[in-house]
């Protein structure tokens, strides 16, 4: 089966800025669900093996899309950099589901995708904006979370918002190009000003959507009991837990073999196995 690949397609959210995405599909005549991925905090379309998985989504048969949110701190030049430490900065939830919301209305315009059928797959807080974006968004019909988190509610406490306020900024650093990422006081103004429709608890309960939880039992970044919070929150979602798996199912930055780790394999065969269940052979 032949796969198109068509790399850096720059989209214009005119509530945002200027951002990246990829889709990868398979080069058959009849329409494809759409599956768009939603990377996670200090995350990147390219980041690790999520290349294979586009590929291997695309090779079982769907229409697969991934991209950087306009403020994740990558450039249009730069896609796999944090280039722009100002744009990071100023990020918040609403310009991210702003983003996502300009990538679903774009890629269901394709014509070679079947706009009934539209699945969210989101990684770490990625995972939360998703959950958010599926509760508000009758389009979806399947959710698919991977390490995800169970609120977005995820700021400094007490002093520590106490000295983010006066200060204006607080910075994290990123273990693994040791720059330190500003955090501007906006992020937890739009948080606080929209708290209702971040609410990740409620938008669980409500969302109609048919929904995976996948989690690795020893994620270092999100608890497992996330996972389980989640599952509680949806009694008819399914938990699927992958055992000794990390935060990223087993890749890393660079990743350079050419097959998936085997945790993130078993990771995407079991999301293909869901949506076909749910979604293309209901």
């Amino acid at each position: 089966m032949d796969i198109t690949k068509n790399l850096n397609i720059q989209l214009s959210n005119p509530d945002t800025k200027d951002f990246l995405a990829d889709a990868f599909y398979p080069e058959i005549d009849s329409k494809l669900p759409l599956v768009i991925f939603v990377h996670g905090y200090k995350g990147y379309k390219d980041w690790g093996a999520w290349n294979l998985m586009a590929e291997k989504f695309a090779e079982a048969g769907f229409f697969f899309v991934k991209f950087n949110f306009s403020h994740n701190g990558t450039t249009i030049i730069s896609p796999t950099e944090f280039d722009d430490l100002e744009a990071f900065g100023n990020n918040n939830y609403s310009k991210e589901l702003s983003d996502l919301d300009f990538v679903i209305n774009h890629f269901t315009k394709n014509t070679k995708v079947d706009d009934q059928k539209i699945i969210l797959i989101g990684h770490s807080r990625g995972g939360g904006i998703s959950i958010v974006k599926t509760c508000e968004d009758e389009r979806i019909n399947a959710l698919i979370t991977l390490a995800s988190v169970d609120t977005l509610e995820r700021f400094p406490k007490d002093e520590g918002l106490e000295n983010w306020k006066n200060k204006g900024v607080y910075y994290v650093e990123n273990a693994r190009t040791k720059q330190q990422m500003p955090h501007y006081y906006q992020f937890y103004q739009d948080f606080k000003d929209n708290e209702h429709r971040f609410d990740v608890e409620r938008s669980m309960e409500m969302a109609k959507a048919h929904v995976l939880i996948i989690h690795g039992t020893d994620d270092e970044g999100v608890s497992m009991k996330n996972a389980e919070h989640l599952h509680i929150l949806h009694p008819n979602s399914e938990l699927f837990l992958i055992e000794n798996g990390n935060h990223v199912f087993g890749a890393k930055e660079p990743w350079t073999e050419g097959t998936l780790p085997e945790d993130l394999n078993t990771v995407v065969e079991k999301c293909i196995e869901f949506i076909n269940d749910k979604i293309v052979n209901e």
